[in-house]
């Protein structure tokens, strides 16, 4: 174990990478901590605000930060004390900004409302994806070949090429996420090419649009697929962004309810 982290961790090109990472996914946490603390009136933090009375969501010193510490851990290269610290604030930024995806995806204040579990998805997805990096995964399985494999560039042409496609067909498929992993995982794309697109994706509505069996069968795997998943969806949700405003709704209504009974 200690070899291992030795040599995929603690190289000294993939220090600043573990920094930033740890740095976005404390940030996430405790500004979802804060956020929380604020939103039931507890604790010393409250909003943002400008003189104008505008409410600063913390998106824009998230933007600052990034920016900074993207150009910064440019200018510094990949070694020493700057590229450390720039990745940190850059670590920073990017968790600040992630956390509200969702505003910036619907340009809306959706942070306690189910749009805004999106910015959940993005945080733990790159969180994910930067990890998987960190371990030493190459994208679209360069580092799986073999140094004789690496030698020969037509191999290493035809490989990317190839899954590089396979994640776009499943892309097209409607499955965005095992799309993503393929990336670095191309097994995800072979799996995810067999398996029938989501009903509302570009591929079912071009290719089932003549095979009703598959259109039926698409919709029917989808519906199973989103009600089996539904629930730790929603758990992982409030355990990490916080209970939307309609389930506190609805929790408050229950609770009341039992009161009166």
């Amino acid at each position: 174990m200690g070899d291992w982290w030795q040599r995929n961790i603690v190289e000294p090109g993939k220090i600043p990478l573990l920094l930033a990472l740890t740095a976005f996914v404390l940030t996430f946490l405790i500004t979802r901590v804060i956020t929380r603390l604020i939103r039931a009136g507890k604790g010393p933090f409250g909003n943002i605000s400008s003189a104008g009375g505008v409410h600063i969501h913390h998106v824009v010193p998230g933007v600052v930060l990034t920016v900074a510490g993207g150009f910064g851990a440019v200018a510094s290269g990949r070694h020493g004390f700057g590229s450390g610290a720039f990745a940190i604030v850059f670590g920073i930024g990017t968790g600040l900004v992630l956390d509200e995806f969702a505003l910036i995806l619907h340009l809306d204040d959706v942070y306690w409302t189910e749009a805004g579990r999106k910015s959940v998805e993005a945080v733990v997805l790159t969180a994910a994806l930067v990890g998987l990096l960190l371990v030493g995964a190459a994208p679209f399985g360069v580092n799986d070949m073999s140094d004789e494999e690496l030698q020969d560039r037509g191999a290493v042409a035809s490989t990317v090429v190839v899954n590089m496609l396979s994640s776009l067909a499943v892309l097209f498929k409607g499955k965005a996420k095992m799309a993503v992993f393929s990336v670095f995982i191309p097994f995800l794309g072979l799996v995810g090419l067999v398996r029938v697109a989501r009903p509302a994706s570009p591929w079912a509505r071009r290719l089932y649009r003549r095979r009703p069996k598959a259109r039926a069968k698409a919709i029917l795997r989808a519906y199973r697929h989103d009600r089996r998943w539904a629930r730790p969806r929603r758990v992982l949700g409030d355990w990490l962004g916080g209970m939307t405003t309609d389930e506190l709704a609805e929790a408050k209504a229950e609770s009341e309810a039992a009161d009166r009974r």
